[in-house]
């Protein structure tokens, strides 16, 4: 029975080494240092040995050989023999019971450290790698130091073997954007995330991938003021602008002087003012190029005067105007307004065809119809993806084959692609 007894531990202390192994290896860093800052015990431990990984997997597999070598000679050379005299007394033949014993015996072992010494505490510490980390490192930390000598040629070894094979030794695992929404994804199906906050992740996510051209509202939607006009004339189109901002022209929109507040001007000319000048109400506005990255045009619009930035091309041409409502936009989704538009950009029909608005963003289109998009471009929306296929201005009814999908104009707005149908493409 000792020996009965001192196989089991054998075993157990074998799984006490597959939990400590695989709690450390699945544990997060960025959970463990701020489980560490919070004063976690343990954490700063898992957090050291996490970051040398050689050294801590070569205490384990020390361990786990040591385990394996002990539970299998107590397993062969006292329970195999025991068993092998249990089954002669009961009237199995010396020539069968010596191999049988030893073979149950085997078996059985191995069973149990499959399921009791490997696969439970895995398992086991993937349901909550952190907290399990936090619990064995100081163990395992205590073994390192012991078992120092071992440690250390089995991890200069390991770096050998590393340069033989022509590699660095160095891990270059990163967390990828598309890990990041697969774990949104996740949180949101086990209930940790609503709905709105993982659509609002991937607003952000959006943001970070978007230049400015996919993030303007386009000259041909932006309300401005030119200098020359009448009074009367900008109190007209003052009263009837829902923008709380106006870019202000000298003639047309590639002279862009800078921005209007609507309600100052709207004071000065309710008043009756016999000295109005709308130049005098002009504050300067940044001007950016449309190839600048979204981030980095986040930037120059917080720290503007007027929160409102200018696009232009690389000729000078005016291109567009970037608010916080557009930023917000991309995030949050559109708010509705007086001239918000009630159709939404993309509907999806019984057949699984997709009614797609041209101006729809093409990569909140990718995330429809689940299709991965060119990391290089030059076009941001539906209407531009067409435009990029056909390679001239489309007809009603035109079709385009694109990323498995076939891409259907099927309304203009006078050279405006207006909607576009999407439908899987056949299969060759």
């Amino acid at each position: 029975m000792i020996e009965l007894g001192l196989v089991a531990l054998l075993i157990l202390l074998n799984g006490v080494f597959a939990l400590s192994e695989m709690a450390l290896v699945s544990s997060r860093p960025a959970r463990l240092k701020a489980m560490a800052d919070a004063g976690r015990a343990g954490a700063t431990s898992a957090l050291r040995l996490s970051s040398d990984p050689g050294r801590f997997l070569s205490t384990v597999q020390i361990g786990i050989t040591l385990v394996g070598i002990l539970a299998g000679a107590f397993s062969g050379a006292a329970l195999g023999d025991l068993l092998s005299t249990i089954l002669r007394e009961n009237g199995v033949s010396a020539a069968v019971a010596g191999p049988l014993g030893f073979g149950i015996v085997i078996a059985s072992i191995t069973y149990l450290s499959l399921v009791i010494g490997e696969l439970v505490p895995k398992q086991l510490a993937l349901r909550n790698p952190e907290a399990i980390a936090c619990a064995v490192s100081p163990t395992m930390t205590v073994l390192s130091r012991i078992a120092a000598p071992a440690v250390w040629l089995l991890d200069r070894s390991t770096r050998v073997a590393f340069r033989l094979l022509g590699q660095s030794g160095a891990s270059t695992s990163t967390v990828t954007e598309e890990e990041i929404k697969t774990m949104v994804l996740e949180a949101e199906t086990a209930g940790v995330l609503e709905t709105h906050e993982r659509e609002m992740i991937a607003g952000v996510l959006r943001l970070g991938d978007r230049p400015v051209r996919g993030l303007m509202t386009p000259r041909t939607e932006v309300d401005w003021i030119g200098l020359d006009e009448s009074p009367a004339a900008i109190r007209a189109q003052l009263l009837a602008t829902p923008h709380s901002r106006l870019p202000v022209s000298e003639s047309d929109t590639d002279s862009m002087v800078g921005v209007i507040q609507v309600k100052d001007v709207l004071a000065a000319l309710l008043t009756g003012s016999a000295e109005f000048d709308l130049r005098s109400f002009v504050r300067t506005a940044p001007v950016i190029p449309d190839t600048v990255d979204a981030l980095d045009m986040l930037k120059t619009l917080r720290d503007a005067a007027v929160p409102m930035v200018l696009v232009h091309d690389e000729y000078g041409h005016f291109e567009g105007v970037v608010t916080p409502a557009d930023v917000l936009e991309v995030i949050a989704g559109a708010f509705r307004s007086d001239s918000y538009d009630e159709d939404p950009d993309a509907v999806r029909r019984d057949d699984g065809s997709w009614l797609l608005a041209g101006s729809m963003p093409a990569d909140e289109m990718a995330d429809c119809l689940g299709l991965s998009l060119p990391s290089e471009r030059g076009y941001q929306t539906v209407a531009g993806l067409v435009l990029a296929g056909l390679r001239h201005l489309p007809i009603t009814g035109e079709t385009v084959d694109m990323l498995g999908w076939r891409f259907e104009v099927v309304d203009m707005d006078g050279r405006r692609i207006d909607k576009v149908l999407a439908s899987r493409a056949a299969a060759d």
